[in-house]
């Protein structure tokens, strides 16, 4: 099972900013970004979340006769 732990270099050693149970020898694969990439990846990361709550498969199904006011400049398919 591969997941993404976010870590940090304290100017020494590199410190997981979470906790995670590891067995010795796991293997571990490092990637170093920038701190704007690191600002992008929460931003899209927070991005996924709010998008996947807002399309859940328990979200409600709103009809076609909730709408108040048509949107006459949009192109129907």
């Amino acid at each position: 099972m591969s997941q993404s732990i976010r870590a940090h270099f304290d100017g020494k050693q590199i410190l997981l900013d979470e906790p995670i149970e590891l067995q010795p020898n796991t293997k571990l694969l490092v990637t170093v970004i920038s701190d704007e990439d690191y600002d992008r990846e929460l931003w899209l990361a927070q991005s996924k979340k709010r998008l996947q709550a807002a399309y859940d498969n328990n979200e409600e199904e709103y009809s076609s006769d909730l709408i108040k006011e048509p949107n006459t400049e949009h192109e129907t398919r």
